[in-house]
């Protein structure tokens, strides 16, 4: 009987494999390679060579690619590239935060894996766990659900109370690595702390780390709407302040993921981008994770579809309701079906500039399509809450707040009566640019479209809020009477200054400003809000000379305190993959009103292509002054 072979050795040939992977740049030492793509390997046999036509050598292996890209650049961007922006501020100012992915740098495939082990999936039944991660719904959730600690040890504790003294302020982060490398530090123990662009950040890192293109977007006057009849309830007092305390919100902006995979537990169609929530709003199945969620089953409003949908669903289509609170009643102000859900952004392909992706998400607003998707969209959610079957239980994962069984306008859609036409109209207009540590310089402009005298009186207020949409007490108020004639259009100009507001900022330098008018003699309310953003100087960055592989570079960095006040604490981070092996911290000390300085950051680039630096501000006083700069880096001659 001939002699079987014996395997004496297995060469890998993890370098060779690597690169034509892509993976060279995570390590050479071992083999990493993708799905669906060839490899090579060479074995040894120990007690004779192999012989065509009479061994036979038999691999077991599985093939399927349930992420796979069809596009090269689109490959480059959502799998390779480890830089990025995240948008924020708001409709009116979207301003692109720079944020280092790294998802190639050194440890992070480990810590990847190791935040797949620490999942309850894995710590409850490791087997099943493992033998699911071929499956990228699966993975999905389960990363989704580490990524915050709400249920376990996750990654990043979250934290909307201002209060951030045992921790970082989420706004000074400028990358994903600083935050992974720490929570692997200290024993897997949360990171303080995160919020809604920070939680999508780290995902985006994981994912992308793990092979899964992933990219960030940013939804701009995002809906939480917590009882599930796609309305979003807005409260406010006689002087138009918004009251806090109440359910329903809507972020100022909001930012999730969206994962590039097939769906084949949904109809065919509904595979391809799908939307994962990492930051802990509600529970799905038990544990606070969100998605994935097709992307067109929400443009359609197929609701009913795994997992989390209607609560997508809601964050980009959802109505908002305006109400008055007066003496213990609540009188309805209007509806607006289009202020839910804006400029949905993400980075371009191989760009730096903003793609909007709005159409992906819904029909054009106020268009027949959009009003027949949302309709039908709430005529499934009745039919879940009124015949809640079983079967339609197990179809759609239930969130933790369940729909409101007792509210008279929970699931109607009220529409607006000839009487409630208003014949003035009011609106804010920014006279200057609203600077940090300058005057805000507004108007009111009311317009009568009447052919009728009006007499109006106005109550206006400004409040601080923060990106989640809960605001903070008023500090500037003041009462307008206007007098218009038939036809007549009226300015009335308001000033805050920096001394009315300085010291009631929240972190995000949100300004709501507010206007209930009302006629005299007539009961009709007219409220009309603007939301201002104060933006900051950008932080310059200057590259010293060619940047180029294993040779010393020298960075020059230029900032400034825009405040006309001493600032202290002043800390400058700086960091970008493959240019710096760890973050860069610069104590600045105090920096004098209007000072501007520079520093001189020496590093020696270890990576080529297209990188970028990413830099951070932060004092006593601000917490987020930022700013970028790219840098291609070439091979030595």
């Amino acid at each position: 009987m001939a002699q079987g072979l014996e395997v004496a050795l297995t060469d890998l040939q993890s370098s060779r494999n690597n690169v034509q992977h892509h993976t060279e740049e995570i390590t050479v030492d071992h083999l990493l390679v993708r799905r669906g793509q060839a490899f090579n390997l060479t074995l040894y046999f120990r007690n004779r060579g192999f012989q065509p036509g009479r061994d036979n050598i038999i691999f077991v292996v599985e093939t399927e690619d349930a992420v796979y890209l069809d596009s090269e650049p689109q490959r480059q961007e959502y799998v390779m590239n480890d830089y990025g922006f995240i948008y924020q501020g708001n409709k009116n100012w979207i301003r692109p935060c720079p944020w280092n992915y790294g998802q190639f740098e050194e440890k992070i495939i480990d810590i990847c894996l190791q935040l797949l082990d620490k999942s309850l999936h894995f710590q409850t039944d490791p087997a099943t766990d493992c033998a699911l991660r071929g499956s990228p719904v699966y993975v999905s959730r389960v990363v989704c659900a580490m990524i915050n600690s709400n249920d376990d040890n996750g990654v990043l504790n979250g934290n909307w109370s201002e209060n951030y003294t045992d921790g970082a302020n989420p706004a000074e982060w400028t990358g994903s690595v600083a935050i992974l490398k720490q929570w692997h530090a200290t024993g897997c123990q949360p990171v303080r702390y995160g919020q809604c662009w920070v939680f999508a950040a780290v995902m985006c890192t994981v994912m992308r780390c793990l092979g899964i293109p992933t990219r960030v977007i940013t939804n701009f006057d995002s809906g939480h709407d917590t009882d599930g009849n796609l309305i979003i309830d807005e409260y406010y007092d006689n002087t138009g302040r918004i009251l806090g305390n109440k359910k329903d919100t809507i972020w100022n902006f909001h930012v999730w993921n969206e994962c590039w995979m097939a769906r084949k537990d949904l109809p065919p169609g509904y595979g391809g981008w799908q939307v994962l929530d990492a930051t802990p709003q509600e529970t799905s199945n038990g544990l606070y994770c969100c998605g994935p969620a097709s992307v067109r089953a929400i443009k359609e409003g197929e609701v009913d579809l795994n997992y989390d949908t209607p609560f997508v669903f809601s964050m980009v289509n959802a109505d908002c309701m305006s109400w008055l609170v007066q003496g213990g009643k609540e009188q309805k102000l209007h509806q607006d079906t289009s202020s839910v859900g804006n400029f949905i952004s993400t980075k371009s392909i191989q760009s730096d500039e903003r793609d909007d992706i709005t159409e992906n998400y819904k029909y054009e607003e106020g268009s027949l399509q959009e009003r027949q998707v949302f309709l039908k969209a709430l005529q499934k959610l009745k039919a879940r809450r009124f015949h809640g079957s079983r079967r339609g239980a197990e179809l759609q994962p239930s969130r933790s707040t369940p729909l409101s069984q007792d509210s008279p306008r929970s699931l109607d859609v009220p529409s607006l009566r000839p009487s409630d036409v208003v014949q003035v109209s009011l609106k804010f207009k920014m006279l200057d640019p609203p600077n940090m540590g300058q005057d805000i310089s507004f108007a009111l402009l009311a317009l009568n479209m009447s052919s009728q005298f009006k007499d109006l009186k106005v109550n206006l207020s400004a409040q601080s809020l923060l990106h989640d949409g809960n605001p903070l007490p008023p500090f500037w108020q003041d009462v307008a009477f206007i007098t218009l004639s038939p036809q007549e259009a009226k300015a009335y100009p308001c000033k805050i200054s920096y001394s009315q507001y300085s010291q009631y900022l929240s972190t995000d330098k949100l300004i709501r400003i507010s206007a209930l008018g009302e006629e005299k003699s007539s009961p009709k309310k007219i409220l009309v809000n603007k939301i201002v953003t104060l933006s900051y100087p950008s932080i310059t960055i200057n590259v010293l000379g060619a940047a180029i592989v294993n040779q010393p570079l020298s960075i020059q960095v230029i900032f400034a305190n825009p405040l006309s006040e001493q600032v202290e604490g002043c800390v400058l981070t700086v960091e970008g993959s493959g240019l710096f092996k760890k973050q860069q911290k610069i104590l600045l000390g105090v920096l004098k009103p209007q000072h501007r300085a520079s520093v001189i950051l020496e590093t020696v680039p270890f990576k080529s292509g297209q990188r970028q630096i990413q830099a951070n501000m932060r004092s006593n006083k601000f917490k987020d002054i930022k700013g970028y700069r790219n840098v291609y880096v070439n091979f030595a001659l």
